[in-house]
């Protein structure tokens, strides 16, 4: 009698765990996964043109995909002012830029790894470079040009993604190859006025960043970990209680670009299981959205007249997916007033 109960408890839980894949909920013992959350529909709003589909190879596809070719690795969504979508290509260092009607345009090509993308309020782009580190983007010639190469006299270890605070504070992650078994990804921020600050250095593979509006908390998604890290901002600069806010259930990849939207809730780009997740402000899932293209659901930016049309980079695919969301995106730097 117990073994075959123990048994099918277990296939209970096996069969709605891929579907929570957002940890554990203390409510009892017949309860201790969050029932499965309603799913959004995401269409494709437009496809990298064949015109920039070139398949080959370099150390990125040597390195990230073991040797075959690839036409593209899409991330670094952003909108401008004007409406207008900035991707990166990470593996041959380009910068597009898509119209409101899904027209692309390549902006800039340079020798470099660009991932993470966000804008200026004052209209520089900002790119987190692995291989180069900070760079500005003009967006007018395309010129690229490094604007902070390392800490010091130390190079970063490859920077993935980065964030604008209201203040005009840049936070940033850099990954490089960490993981579990090296845990020393980093997460520093650079004030307005220039000051650089490490603020943590013990992160598996920091990947997506945010900031509340408040600026009270930042959140890092920890991709090898399968979780998402919350860091208590503090007046006085000190880190501390630093703690995991959610734990994804696993897979392939993990926790990739995140986003925040104006009711708090946090959202998740879960990459190699084809999935966006949207998380309450204390970390209950409330929805995901599968994608129908590819699993490679790298990355997420807030567009559309009112902020509630969710952008999603399927990078595999070279696809860009368009959800439209219950609440509108976070008002980020780049469109303050």
């Amino acid at each position: 009698m117990k073994i075959t109960a123990n048994i099918q408890s277990r296939r209970t839980i096996l069969k709605i765990l891929p579907a929570v894949a957002v940890g554990i909920a203390s409510v009892s013992r017949s309860e201790a996964y969050f029932a499965p959350p309603p799913t959004i529909e995401a269409n494709v709003f437009t496809r990298l043109p064949d015109k920039f589909r070139k398949m080959r190879r370099n150390t990125w596809t040597e390195l990230n995909r073991g040797g075959r070719e690839a036409h593209s690795f899409l991330e670094g969504p952003a909108f401008d002012r004007q409406g207008r979508l900035y991707v990166t290509d990470v593996p041959f260092g380009r910068i597009f830029r898509i119209s409101p009607q899904g027209e692309w345009e390549q902006v800039a090509e340079y020798d470099g790894w660009p991932n993470g993308l966000k804008i200026h309020k004052d209209g520089r782009i900002f790119i987190a470079c692995y291989k180069r580190g900070l760079m500005l983007l003009n967006p007018d010639s395309g010129a690229v040009t490094p604007f902070l190469e390392g800490a010091g006299s130390e190079s970063f270890k490859g920077l993935n993604d980065l964030i604008f605070a209201a203040n005009g504070d840049l936070y940033f992650t850099d990954q490089g190859e960490t993981g579990l078994q090296d845990a020393t990804g980093r997460v520093y921020r650079l004030s307005a006025s220039g000051v650089l600050t490490m603020l943590i250095n013990s992160v598996p593979s920091p990947n997506g960043i945010v900031i509340d509006t408040g600026m009270n908390n930042l959140f890092i998604a920890a991709t090898r970990a399968q979780q998402i890290w919350r860091i208590p901002l503090q007046a006085s600069g000190r880190v501390a209680k630093v703690g995991v806010f959610a734990q994804l259930h696993g897979g392939l990849g993990g926790p990739d670009g995140i986003a925040l939207d104006e009711e708090g809730c946090l959202i998740v780009c879960h990459t190699s299981f084809g999935s966006i997740w949207r998380l309450s402000p204390v970390a209950e899932p409330l929805l995901r959205i599968p994608s129908k293209e590819g699993i490679n659901t790298t990355n997420v930016a807030f567009g559309g007249p009112d902020r509630k049309s969710l952008f999603i980079t399927e990078s595999g695919t070279g696809s860009i997916l368009r959800a439209e969301m219950p609440a509108p995106g976070q008002l980020l730097y780049s469109h303050a007033v």
